[in-house]
């Protein structure tokens, strides 16, 4: 049995490109070691929001590369497996293996939306194929397909499956998981704007995406949950919500790049058909993002 205790807060990293749209690796490795000079604890490349929809497995295996140079060990990294075929998921698992990942985050199924009987075969098929700790995103709300705790219990005998990330937008299932399965999966709530309500229920970390660009002050999110300081705790929560909201969007890559550029931190550039905001979406993150760093709090503040 696997013996990997994921904890903490893993950002699901953006991936930086220049302007022609080829990967920026400089801008990739400079963002991921300012999130782990913040104290983040572990990350995740190529999510949705790392675009890997748009990204071939050679780029996404590229990108896990760079996170493995960049970390240099400091945290773990896994590979986002969100591949549309359960053959191409196990050649991507097979070469992000060979690169020395630390483990895996895998989609059940993309595109396709697959039944209980088919999703839980391909976590499982997955699983053999990696023979290293994996998450399981869950994440009905964007991709049809839902394992519910039930589901969860019959994976229960596979080893290597440790962790999931609850994207449900159902605060309930926290709770659901946890009487259903008690402590033998590491629960982390995949939705940032249930950050707050998701640690209050006892999940073990946080799959932040507005983290990127600010991991110190979601850090202290998650050290003044765990240390019972529940009314400090609220008071950052609410600093931030405004900002979280923008993570819970179809944009929400065009939306936390240009927090980015907002922060100082990297780069707008992005794979089309997406493009940088205009107009009076634009305005508004701008307004959201600037309010926020008026107000952000000394005491927490990311270190450049």
């Amino acid at each position: 049995m696997s013996k990997t205790r994921w904890q903490g807060i893993f950002p699901a990293i953006t991936t930086k490109f220049h302007a022609d749209e080829s990967i920026d690796a400089e801008g990739t490795a400079r963002h991921i070691d300012f999130q782990i000079r913040n104290g983040i604890h572990g990350l995740v490349t190529c999510g949705s929001l790392g675009e890997a929809s748009t990204l071939s497995l050679e780029e996404k295996l590229q990108v896990a590369k760079i996170a493995l140079e960049a970390s240099k060990g400091r945290v773990p990294v896994l590979a986002n497996v969100s591949e549309t075929s359960t053959r191409e998921a196990i050649r991507y698992i097979e070469g992000a293996n060979k690169l020395g990942v630390a483990g895996f985050m895998v989609m059940p199924s993309v595109i396709y939306v697959a039944d209980a009987r088919e999703a839980m075969q391909n976590v499982r098929t997955m699983a053999a194929a990696a023979q290293k700790p994996l998450m399981i995103y869950n994440n009905p709300v964007a991709y049809r397909v839902d394992l519910k705790p039930e589901h969860m219990a019959e994976l229960a005998d596979c080893e290597w499956i440790v962790a999931i990330k609850e994207s449900t937008d159902n605060i309930r299932r926290i709770t659901d998981l946890r009487n259903a399965l008690g402590d033998r999966y590491q629960l982390f709530l995949g939705v940032d704007d249930l950050a707050y309500e998701g640690l209050a229920l006892g999940c073990d970390g946080l799959l932040a995406g507005v983290g990127c660009a600010f991991p110190r002050e979601t850090v202290a999110l998650y050290d003044l949950m765990k240390a019972g300081k529940f009314s400090e705790a609220l008071k950052l929560y609410q600093w931030m919500t405004p900002m979280l909201h923008l993570d819970v969007s179809t944009k929400l890559v065009q939306n936390l790049k240009l927090i980015d550029v907002l922060v100082g931190v990297g780069t707008e550039h992005m794979r089309r058909p997406r493009l940088p905001l205009i107009g009076a979406e634009r305005e508004f993150i701008t307004t959201v993002v600037n309010k926020a760093l008026a107000t952000r709090p000394a005491q927490y503040q990311s270190v450049p």
